[in-house]
């Protein structure tokens, strides 16, 4: 009895031991397939079918009409432009400036949970409330604060948000001061995992300050740096909440963002067979931004 219990314990943990890790990734794996593939697969099969909101079912089948008639469409290549600018107004700043911003503020003894509180505060603050700030208040014509500065200089403001030659600008600006907390608190964090021994060595070696940063703190940021872009490329390329509200895709169209014209097109118009496909679109944009952002981060790092 002895020797069948001490064989049989044995392959029953090996059995419990084997289920261990698809026990602990089934609840991610539900989730993920209900929520992410799902909604995937329905999107492109969606453009398949000239579905309406007004109407149950899936629609007629079209075929690939609705993917001829987007790539076809000047309004999709408009507002895909839209958010290729925005993307590239944004990331940039929001790289660099969290990078700098988060050196400095490492550099800080006294006061540094203060610091890194102010900049963390406005990511905190709701798209809603972030925009009626800038609407009504810093970004308004004649009254606002943005508007009176300039007036200071001798120079006659722009409307910042009713000139179709500004806004996008201006919507950028109001982004990159609302989420820039979010990327400095990732560098902050990657540069409390370099040990301070290797800035003592530097330092013994006669390194300054600027060939430190150059040298020793951007090279080992180098993957903090690869995740932050991509977030940020994914977020921009995303933009919906704050170009909607604060100027629903005006002056003109001129901020009209991809995001903006899925909605537009299958909750207003209610096509959501031709939204799908401009849907699927998009998620090829950022796919593909991700995918080259990360081969090419990758290839360096090898190099390197």
């Amino acid at each position: 009895m002895a020797s069948t219990l001490g064989t049989a314990s044995p392959q029953r943990a090996s059995r419990t031991s084997r289920w261990a890790g698809p026990g602990l990734i089934a609840p991610f794996a539900i989730f993920y397939v209900i929520f992410l593939v799902g909604p995937l697969i329905y999107t492109f099969i969606a453009g398949f079918f000239n579905g309406s909101l007004l109407k149950t079912g899936m629609g007629d089948w079209v075929g690939f009409t609705n993917y001829g008639d987007v790539l076809a469409d000047s309004e999709f290549w408009r507002t895909l432009g839209h958010t290729l600018w925005f993307t590239v107004l944004t990331t940039i700043p929001l790289v660099l400036m969290a990078l700098v911003l988060a050196i400095l503020a490492d550099r800080f003894v006294r006061g540094r949970w203060f610091i890194r509180f102010a900049f963390f505060a406005p990511y905190v603050i709701p798209s809603a409330a972030i925009s009626l700030i800038f609407l009504w208040g810093i970004l308004a014509d004649q009254t606002g604060p943005a508007f009176e500065v300039v007036q200071w200089f001798g120079i006659t403001p722009p409307s910042w948000l009713g000139d179709p030659n500004w806004a996008m600008y201006s919507i950028a600006g109001v982004t990159v001061w609302w989420t820039l907390g979010f990327n400095f608190v990732l560098y902050i964090a990657a540069l409390q995992e370099i040990p301070r021994d290797v800035h003592e060595a530097s330092a013994i070696d006669g390194a300054g300050p600027w060939q430190r940063i150059r040298h020793i703190v951007v090279p080992m940021l180098a993957r903090t740096t690869v995740l932050v872009v991509v977030l940020q490329i994914v977020a921009s390329l995303k933009v919906f909440d704050q170009i909607y509200m604060i100027t629903g895709g005006g002056p003109d169209g001129s901020t009209r963002p991809t995001l903006q014209l899925i909605v537009d097109t299958g909750f207003t118009d209610g096509r959501t067979g031709y939204a799908s496909v401009v849907s699927l679109f998009l998620f090829l944009v950022i796919l593909a931004f991700s995918l080259v952002w990360f081969a090419v981060a990758r290839r360096n790092q090898k190099e390197s």
